[in-house]
């Protein structure tokens, strides 16, 4: 079987682990392979795709710089520590970034802002406007804030919901091994590298093993575990070793690893849930004006709005439907229903004078939106 290459993907998240990116002893970045890194993400921003970086490290960095003892940290304490290593982390980031021009955009996420549909539209859209932009996200779970109940607690799964959160087409994670072996290779010799998985079946999370290092909260089966979200939304994942200098320039390359392979695409992973996965809260009714426009790819705007019905909030998917009533397709809605009766009809400059607020151009835009087969006349 032929495996993908890593040049024919165009967004792409990359996460770091701290064990990684901390000197466990030092208690200190790792400047030579975290440039090292940084030259290979550029190498990409180059070639034109976009980037992001889920990046941990924070309370190890807080818990550095605060000179705080080896050992479990209570909850407080690992906030605290998360304040302080958070601006470190940030600081460390746009230094290596911007030695090849680029900005850094830093985004603290919680569980919330990915499981909440209006907290994801925010989240998604600042990503999105920062890609836009050249910039690269660099994303850390919100440790400040983010209890035992309310977090991911390891980046695996953070950045898997990224990666679908952003549409990207391949997340590739960085670990201290080549990829997934067919046993723990520290406790089994005879274990061999799998380098490439097309589904995560019951067999496969069966040989995921436990984590590897104090720093690290993830393991293996957190990877598996990504694996099983980036796949079903559409994301092609991979587990390379990230010890090494140049780790990304060394995947391109032919390095070894560990693909798991998708069937679908982020796109139409991401609209068949909106089509068929979200009960609608209302309806929009829209001009024929705005028909065309929405089958010819465009977004929906406030002014091809003519009739507002339910109860929605912001996030929330509703039916449009044509002047004939027929529906024309489904998508999440950026406004709440009050507001939304407000602005329909007007132009999108309009919108801040009414509302008082600067909100989206789009009622739904067409990332958002899921239209129908055209009815036969």
């Amino acid at each position: 079987m032929s495996l993908p290459s890593l040049r024919n993907f165009r967004r792409i998240v990359v996460k770091v682990g701290s064990s990684l990116l901390i000197d466990s002893e030092a208690g200190e970045v790792r400047a030579g392979w975290l440039a090292a890194l940084a030259s290979d993400l550029a190498a990409l921003h180059r070639g034109g795709r976009d980037v992001m970086v889920v990046s941990s490290g924070s309370i190890a960095l807080g818990r550095s710089r605060l000179k705080l003892p080896r050992g479990p940290l209570k909850l407080e304490e690992s906030q605290a520590a998360a304040a302080v290593g958070q601006i470190a982390l940030a600081r460390t980031w746009s230094e290596v970034l911007s030695a090849y021009e680029i900005d850094a955009g830093q985004i603290l996420v919680t569980l919330q802002d990915t499981e909440e549909r209006r907290r994801y539209l925010n989240a998604r859209s600042t990503i999105a406007k920062l890609l836009e932009w050249r910039a690269i996200p660099v994303i850390n779970e919100n440790d400040t804030v983010a209890t035992a109940e309310i977090r991911y607690g390891d980046n695996d799964r953070l950045a898997a919901r990224v990666a679908t959160m952003a549409s990207a087409d391949l997340l590739v994670l960085l670990s201290d091994i080549d990829g997934l072996y067919t046993a723990p290779p520290a406790s089994d010799p005879t274990a061999s590298l799998i380098p490439v998985v097309e589904a995560v079946t019951a067999e496969i999370e069966g040989m995921a093993g436990a984590a590897g290092s104090e720093l690290s909260r993830g393991g293996m089966r957190t990877k598996i575990e990504a694996a099983k979200i980036a796949t079903t939304a559409g994301t092609h994942m991979l587990i390379a070793n990230g010890k090494i200098d140049h780790p990304l320039r060394t995947i391109a390359d032919g390095g070894r690893c560990t693909w798991f392979l998708t069937t679908a695409n982020p796109v139409t992973a991401r609209k068949r849930w909106i089509a068929g996965s979200l009960e609608p809260k209302g309806t929009l009714t829209i001009d024929a004006g705005a028909v065309c426009a929405l089958r010819a790819g465009k977004s929906l705007l406030p002014a091809g709005v003519v009739r507002v019905e339910g109860q929605f909030a912001r996030g929330d998917a509703v039916v449009v439907r044509g002047p004939d009533t027929d529906e024309i397709g489904r998508g999440l809605v950026a406004y709440d229903a009050e507001d939304a009766e407000k602005i329909i009809g007007h132009s999108s400059p309009d919108v801040m004078t009414i509302l008082g607020i600067s909100g989206r151009a789009e009622m739904i835009h067409r990332d958002d939106l899921v239209i129908g087969a055209v009815p036969n006349s």
